[in-house]
């Protein structure tokens, strides 16, 4: 890996990990780009695109409240990336991990993978923020 696509990595880690409120904005704007269609802005499955599905989209806002209390994150993560076969509109929801790829292939083998993880980990960590 270059120097480059090192720094960006050492950045990006270092970024989600001390700085958490920079980490919410990018979660936020992953939010909004990905999932408020659906989801709505608010987290409450009130987006434009919701009446087209034939499964109701669920409100993002109660995951904790739904799960004992405890925020489901490994569940969150595994759902947004693919792992977990949540089905919307008749199919799986979209997997948003696969879509993050183009993005990052720029920073090398290594690096986009972390990328990747850390486009995933700011959206869970927005979802987070928002229950109720």
């Amino acid at each position: 890996m270059n120097s480059t696509k090192k720094i960006v990595t050492s950045l990006l880690a270092g970024l989600l990990l001390a700085a958490p409120a920079a980490a919410d904005e990018l979660g936020k704007a992953e939010y909004i780009s990905a999932c408020a269609s659906c989801h709505g802005e608010d987290a409450k499955g009130n987006g434009p695109l919701a009446e087209l599905m034939t499964v109701p989209v669920p409100d993002l806002t109660t995951l904790s409240v739904n799960n004992d209390g405890e925020f489901p994150m490994l569940r969150v993560i595994q759902t947004i990336d693919g792992r977990q076969g949540i089905k919307g509109h008749g199919y799986p929801m979209p997997v948003w991990g696969k879509r993050l790829v183009p993005d990052a292939e720029k920073y090398g083998e290594f690096g986009s993978e972390t990328v990747i993880r850390g486009r995933i980990l700011s959206l869970a960590l927005y979802l987070e923020s928002l229950q109720e």
